[in-house]
């Protein structure tokens, strides 16, 4: 059918445009677009005009999707929240339509229910080096075992969120959207990969879905019937990730003792008048300024007017360029995507060459620890103007910090543990964007715009007589210091027992006024530590646990549940090693046993990990 003037409200050349474009659509294009014009009619002007989502996954024309019951089953993995809570928004858009939903974190999801979904949408981050998030483990493996059924009758789509300054990036979601199709399930949305910034994508995404199954079951009626979730997702506060609050700084004290090779901020925020809270277990995201020595250096090097008035924003802010270098851009971190477009600037034909995919392996290794000046230097001369930042650059991202405080103990404030981040690199001393902004230049009654960004996969047990186990060397501890005061202030009774670890007990031993004053209160009940540097063999946490391996397991035999905080990289997995060793020894179990001891053991949410 042809759109005319007189049939429809459109004019002449709006009608012409629209007769131009229908024709050429697949029926997944038409139902992203349907989604798209619902989000922008909704008054989301912004993500209406944002660049198009990352998509790297090809998708078929959508099929007719058969009348029956509205039913849609939405699956995340999340291990800091994100995905959990765009996920209690697709949730709560489908709801609308009157379908009835079940939205769960993956290891809460029966797989024996898998076969039997119509609808299946999964949101996934991916953690660590292309790794699935904990809570995301059991269901990954499971569906790339032989014994994920086939989903023929199933239609999906899939929500990857990831950094894309990992070589891995939104590996997680890409296996998940490969494995449906393979196990015969049909795509009804392409595949959205979203980058660190990725509110405007994911909602993008949430729409283009809502806008699908509202396309396809638009013939039939609505079912009547209440939506059964069986995990909701936080509720929301006023100020949010997109729009912080300005916390003014109470105080700002350095842990470290002098002659210490380190410098680590305790961080005192005013909560007051945000109406923000929080639970032991969250986190809190800061908004950080760049190095302003950097941002000149960058300035003078392109010969760029630093009051220049740049576009910041979706909706067309401005600001002056050094501002705009300041507060809005990422400029210390290279990613491929990066690179890539750079190329059209660079007149340099080496950086063409660096981006081909046969140098992988080169262009992995100069991102490595190099930012935007050393691009700039390596790879000039360069056509760029001041206002091409704006889709060159990433916003500048927040930074995520476990909360080191308990509302109940510290009303209307919160308090963040960052040790600072300084070392040299490729010729150049290298600066860590928040911790150095908070250590050197932030100081008490200044203003830090934040957000609180709960984190329901790290969470101490609902019952206070359970017994905890806390390993967080280093700035891992900041939420063991919120586990402890929230049990001080509840008078809760069941055995604590903290491992602690650092270089030197003189100069390095975070809150150690509060663990002792917590020990001969009672609040917590042992405590060991170590301390790598005061000893000629190095002694680390996993250590300490081995040591104390009996002891340990009998804790666990008891349904103690253990917590790990702190790196990814060594540390946790040290960590995990030690534990499974000591299920293996004083629990009489092979390897294999261990494993599955342990597997349970997170299933059940009694071993929770908050590291990165």
């Amino acid at each position: 059918m042809q759109l005319l003037v007189t049939n429809s409200p459109f004019t002449s050349e709006q009608a012409e445009l629209i007769n131009k474009l229908l024709p050429t659509l697949t029926e997944a294009q038409k139902n992203w677009l349907s989604g798209y014009l619902s989000f922008y009619a909704a008054g989301n002007v912004a993500a209406a005009t944002a660049e198009a989502p990352i998509v790297t996954a090809e998708a078929p024309a959508a099929a007719a999707i058969p009348e029956g019951p509205k039913e849609a089953t939405i699956l995340f993995g999340s291990q800091t929240g994100n995905s959990q809570r765009l996920a209690g928004r697709l949730a709560d858009k489908l709801k609308g339509q009157g379908f009835e939903v079940t939205l769960s974190a993956m290891n809460k999801f029966k797989t024996n229910k898998l076969k039997e979904v119509s609808y299946l949408f999964i949101v996934a981050s991916t953690h660590g080096e292309g790794d699935p998030p904990d809570n995301a483990l059991t269901f990954y493996e499971f569906l790339n075992s032989k014994r994920a059924p086939k989903l023929e009758g199933a239609k999906f789509s899939v929500l990857a969120l990831g950094d894309t300054s990992y070589e891995f990036f939104c590996k997680t979601g890409a296996d998940f959207d490969t494995r449906l199709a393979e196990l015969g399930a049909e795509r009804i949305v392409d595949r959205v990969d979203c980058d660190v910034d990725f509110e405007d994508a994911a909602a993008a995404w949430i729409a283009s879905v809502n806008g699908a199954v509202s396309t396809a079951s638009a013939a039939s009626a609505a079912p009547q019937g209440a939506a059964v979730v069986s995990q909701a997702a936080a509720v929301e506060s006023e100020y949010t990730r997109a729009n912080p609050f300005m916390a003014e700084v109470l105080e700002t004290l350095n842990l470290n003792g002098r002659g210490s090779d380190r410098e680590t901020r305790h961080l005192e925020l005013s909560l007051e008048g945000s109406g923000l809270s929080y639970e032991p277990g969250d986190a809190v995201g800061v908004y950080p300024q760049n190095d302003p020595s950097l941002v000149e250096e960058i300035i003078s090097f392109l010969g760029w007017n630093s009051d220049e008035k740049v576009v910041t924003g979706k909706a067309g802010e401005t600001s002056t360029l050094r501002e705009a270098l300041l507060h809005h851009y990422e400029i210390t971190v290279l990613t491929k995507p990066l690179l890539e477009k750079a190329v059209a600037f660079s007149g340099n034909s080496k950086l063409a060459d660096l981006v081909k995919p046969e140098n992988k392996e080169d262009l992995k290794a100069y991102t490595n620890g190099r930012d935007l000046l050393d691009l700039l230097r390596d790879y000039a001369p360069w056509t760029i103007q001041a206002g091409d930042l704006a889709n060159l650059l990433r916003k500048l991202p927040p930074r995520l910090y476990s909360i080191a405080s308990s509302v109940n103990a510290h009303p209307e404030e919160v308090h963040l543990t960052i040790r600072k981040v300084e070392y040299e690199a490729h010729g150049r001393d290298r600066k860590g964007v928040c911790s150095v902004y908070t250590s050197e230049r932030l100081q008490p009654g200044d203003k830090l715009p934040i957000f609180i960004q709960q984190n329901p996969n790290f969470k101490p047990p609902v019952n206070s007589d359970t017994p905890v186990i806390m390993v967080g060397p280093g700035t891992g501890v900041a939420p063991f210091r919120a586990f402890m005061e929230e049990r001080e202030e509840s008078g809760a009774a069941g055995q604590t027992w903290l491992f602690y670890g650092d270089r030197h007990f003189v100069t390095d031993f975070l809150y150690q006024t509060d663990w002792q004053r917590m020990l001969k209160d009672g609040v917590l009940s042992k405590l060991d530590v170590a301390f790598s540097r005061d000893s000629d063999e190095k002694v680390y946490v996993q250590h300490r646990m081995l040591q104390n391996g009996e002891e340990l397991y009998k804790w666990l035999e008891n349904g103690a549940h253990v917590y790990v905080c702190g790196d990814e990289k060594h540390m946790a997995h040290d960590v995990q090693s030690a534990l499974l060793t000591i299920i293996g020894q004083y629990g009489g179990k092979s390897p294999e046993e261990a494993a599955a001891y342990l597997s349970q053991l997170q299933e059940q949410g009694r071993y929770q990990r908050d590291v990165y």
